[in-house]
C-alpha cells in the first residue's frame, strides 16, 4: 500500500468501496478493519481515495464484501488508474464529476456553445440531449448549488451559448430567466470577444484538503487532470476571461436581450 495525493478517481473508487462495506457487511470501517487485521485508518484512508492499495488489499477488502473474481478483475482494471494525474473517462459516466461537484469548495467554470452542466433547467438539458442525439442524465446536479454550505461558483459563459438554442423559444426563455435569477454566479462573455471563442471550456475544481482538479469534456470523453500545469493553465484562463467579462449587472442585462418570442435557431442531431 502506498501513500500518494488523491485525485478525483480515486476518491470516487474509494467511496464505492466504502458503499459496498455498508452494503454487504453492516460493518462500520473499524469493525471491518478488525476482521480482516487492519488498522483502522487503512480503511479510512483507502476508503477516502487517500491512498494506492495493493492487489492483495483490494483482494481481502472486496473478498470480505462478498464479491467475486470477475468483480475484482473489473474493480482492479479500474483501480489501477485511480491515482493517474490525467484520466479520461466516457462523457456519459456522471459518477465522478458529481462527486467533484459535491466535495469542492470552489468551483470555476467556463463554457462556450452551452450552458454549463450545473446551470441548465431539466427542459433545457433534455433539448439538448434530444439535439445532440445523448441520453439526459437522471441526477440533480443543481443540488449542490441548493446547499447552504455549497461551493464558491463563478460560471464564465461566452454569449454565443444565448444564441445557440437546442429547444424551443419557451424553453431558452425559461432557461433565460433560470440564470438571470442567479445571475450573482454568472459572468458573461461579449459576442465580440472572438478569441475567447477558440478557448475550449473547462472546469476548476478546487478542495479544502486535496489538490486542485481541472475537467475538461468533450462528446467523447471527460478527463479530469491533476496537473500543476494544468491547473496554472486553467488559472491563467480565468484571470483573462475576469478582465473581458460582463460584470453581474451587465450580464444580467445581456441575458434580457437574447428572451423573447423571436423563433430560435435550432441544433443539428447529431449523426
Amino acid at each position: 500500500m502506498t501513500t500518494t495525493s488523491s485525485t478525483a478517481y480515486s476518491r470516487d473508487l474509494g467511496d464505492e468501496l466504502r458503499r459496498l462495506r455498508q452494503r454487504f457487511t453492516g460493518l462500520r470501517g473499524r469493525g471491518l478493519a478488525v476482521q480482516l487485521g487492519w488498522d483502522p485508518s487503512k480503511v479510512s484512508n483507502l476508503e477516502h481515495g487517500k491512498i494506492r492499495a495493493s492487489d492483495v488489499d483490494l483482494a481481502q477488502y472486496l473478498t470480505a464484501c462478498g464479491k467475486d473474481i470477475d468483480f475484482f478483475d473489473d474493480f482492479l482494471r479500474r483501480y489501477h488508474n485511480a491515482f493517474d494525474t490525467y484520466f479520461a473517462q466516457a462523457p456519459d459516466n456522471l459518477r465522478t464529476l458529481t462527486m467533484a461537484e459535491a466535495s469542492a469548495t470552489k468551483i470555476t467554470a467556463y463554457d462556450v456553445l452551452t450552458v454549463n452542466g450545473l446551470l441548465r433547467t431539466p427542459t433545457y438539458e433534455r433539448a439538448l440531449s434530444a439535439a445532440t442525439g445523448t441520453t439526459p442524465p437522471d441526477t440533480d446536479r443543481q443540488a449542490v448549488l441548493r446547499r447552504p454550505t455549497r461551493p464558491d461558483c463563478v460560471f464564465y459563459l461566452h454569449e454565443l451559448a444565448l444564441s445557440t438554442h437546442p429547444g424551443t423559444a419557451q424553453e431558452m426563455e425559461d432557461q433565460h430567466l433560470w440564470l438571470q435569477a442567479n445571475s450573482s454566479m454568472l459572468r458573461i462573455i461579449p459576442a465580440d470577444a472572438h478569441a475567447a471563442a477558440s478557448q475550449s471550456p473547462c472546469t476548476l475544481f478546487e478542495f479544502e484538503r486535496s489538490q486542485p482538479v481541472v475537467h475538461a469534456e468533450t462528446d467523447i470523453a471527460r478527463v479530469f487532470i491533476q496537473d500543476d500545469a494544468a491547473v496554472a493553465r486553467a488559472r491563467a484562463l480565468f484571470d483573462h476571461l475576469d478582465t473581458i467579462a460582463l460584470d453581474e449587472h451587465q450580464s444580467r442585462r445581456k441575458l434580457a436581450e437574447h428572451r423573447g418570442p423571436t423563433p430560435l435557431r435550432a441544433l443539428a442531431p447529431s449523426r
